[in-house]
């Protein structure tokens, strides 16, 4: 059986154009499959440059958060004893081992006003009236809050909104 050179011909330029027509559609696959490794990975890159940035945020809003609940328990604590020093100043207050004393003058009566044989001794020094103790130790209680309100302000402003970033 011998095959006549024109049919030859034909079913050899039949398989070159397959084989063309195949080895052109493995190309374009591959080079599909480049294209969309490279978009891959440039995204992940931009995906991985957003969560690195993401992370750096959260980061520092944990230390941020972490200064201001440090900072309101600091003064929260200073401020809850100085108003227990000022209840046991009103707890010796009101059992007498301590006194509250006012500084005050009295002014001394002109010598004429006097006959001689009445007066008033010098009974010592001033001291708070009881009713106005309460009053006092209110004022007391609420200056020593005012002073922790403003000086923890103060610290929130400097350890927490002035604070620049730390770098990585």
């Amino acid at each position: 059986m011998t095959i006549a050179p024109m049919r030859l011909a034909g079913v050899l330029l039949l398989a070159s154009l397959l084989t063309y027509v195949l080895f052109d559609y493995v190309a374009d696959q591959r080079d599909d499959a480049r294209i969309e490794r490279d978009d891959a990975v440039r995204e992940l890159g931009t995906v991985s440059t957003e969560r690195d940035g993401l992370l750096e945020a959260a980061r520092i809003s944990g230390e941020m958060l972490a200064a201001r609940d440090a900072n309101d328990l600091k003064h929260t604590q200073e401020l809850k004893n100085a108003l227990d020093l000022n209840k046991a100043l009103q707890r010796d207050v009101a059992l007498g081992s301590r006194r509250l004393l006012v500084k005050a003058t009295c002014p001394a009566a002109p010598a004429a006003a006097h006959s001689g044989a009445g007066g008033v001794a010098d009974a010592g020094s001033a001291e708070l009236a009881a009713d106005a103790r309460s009053d006092y130790f209110t004022l007391r209680d609420q200056l020593a809050l005012t002073r922790r309100m403003v000086l923890g302000l103060q610290d929130y402003i400097r350890t927490v909104v002035q604070r620049t970033p730390a770098k990585p």
